[in-house]
């Protein structure tokens, strides 16, 4: 018999999700062949018996949850998870809101999903910074399930420490605590985008034929061609990603420096780190632009923050 989860990884994308996968993976009850079942926010209507299958071989004695990144900022998602596993312990993992965002760029030239240079990218695709709106978005897992049913874990601890920062998991979630493998202890980066895609149109088409076999629960077909190399030949093979450039990097930081501070007094953690200096700012001329800037001032990017 199927049994559902009792805990929920909500993301955002681009937080080491798949690291927390494997180091779960085989010790609790994880979505049978693949990571993510995005049920709750893509195949709600597919019904229960759909997403309860991905479970059936969860053995008796374990902890069953899933590793989602897409429910974070899903209102939606948020909603059907408390109607429907009231009683779900839920956690959030965050990262540097500006290196994520870079890193969530990447993954979207990816999928295909655009062409635009970063800096454009992230004031015309809402999504971008509406889902590091952290303090904003935390506080909605609060109030439907209880602050003290939502654990706050950061990609800064789990590169301090990844051994402590997984006890803090398993703690929370209710199971034995798993000592992380060598492999995963040094963090290999074999989930992170080097390169943008040789073809949009050829990316766009990889991820939506990937998106149907995963709809339909064709995980062996899905892997087969993983294994065979065809999603990195749709997804790769274009230009190479430059390091984010130090001046917009600045000027995000203070974008989100508000929402930086307001998480800071929800979890009770110094945050310094993520919100920069100005000894990062990169040739600021008289005209108060950076070598980034292309002509938008600060105000002007203060105005365009989608508000959520």
């Amino acid at each position: 018999m199927s049994r559902l989860p009792t805990f929920i990884v909500v993301g955002p994308p681009r937080t080491a999700t798949t690291w927390l996968d494997k180091a779960l993976r085989r010790h609790v009850g994880l979505p049978d062949k693949t990571k993510e079942t995005l049920f709750f926010a893509r195949n709600y209507g597919k019904g229960f018996a759909w997403y309860t299958k991905h479970f059936r071989r969860c053995a008796s004695d374990q902890v069953v949850g899933e590793i989602c990144a897409a429910y974070f900022e899903n209102p939606q998602a948020r909603e059907r998870i408390h109607a429907s596993l009231p009683g779900c312990k839920i956690i959030c993992t965050l990262r540097d809101p500006v290196e994520r965002l870079y890193s969530y760029y990447k993954l979207m030239r990816h999928n295909g999903q655009t062409e635009l240079s970063f800096e454009d990218a992230v004031f015309r695709h809402d999504k971008m910074l509406a889902s590091s709106r952290y303090a904003s978005l935390l506080r909605e897992w609060h109030n439907l399930f209880g602050a003290e049913n939502v654990l706050v874990a950061l990609n800064d601890d789990l590169v301090a420490d990844s051994q402590t920062y997984l006890d803090r998991i398993t703690d929370f979630i209710g199971t034995s605590r798993i000592t992380v493998p060598q492999s995963l202890a040094t963090r290999n980066r074999e989930n992170t985008i080097e390169t943008a895609p040789r073809s949009a149109w050829l990316a766009r088409r990889g991820r939506s034929f990937r998106s149907w076999l995963g709809s339909h629960q064709f995980y062996r077909t899905r892997t087969f061609f993983d294994r065979r190399g065809v999603w990195r030949f749709c997804s790769e093979g274009g230009e190479r990603f430059l390091p984010l450039d130090h001046a917009l990097k600045y000027r995000l930081q203070q974008l989100l420096e508000s929402e930086i501070e307001q998480l800071e007094e929800l979890i009770g953690r110094d945050l310094a780190n993520w919100k920069g200096t100005r000894a990062e700012e990169v040739q600021v001329g008289h005209s108060g632009k950076g070598s980034y800037n292309r002509g938008r001032d600060y105000c002007t990017l203060r105005r365009e923050i989608p508000e959520r």
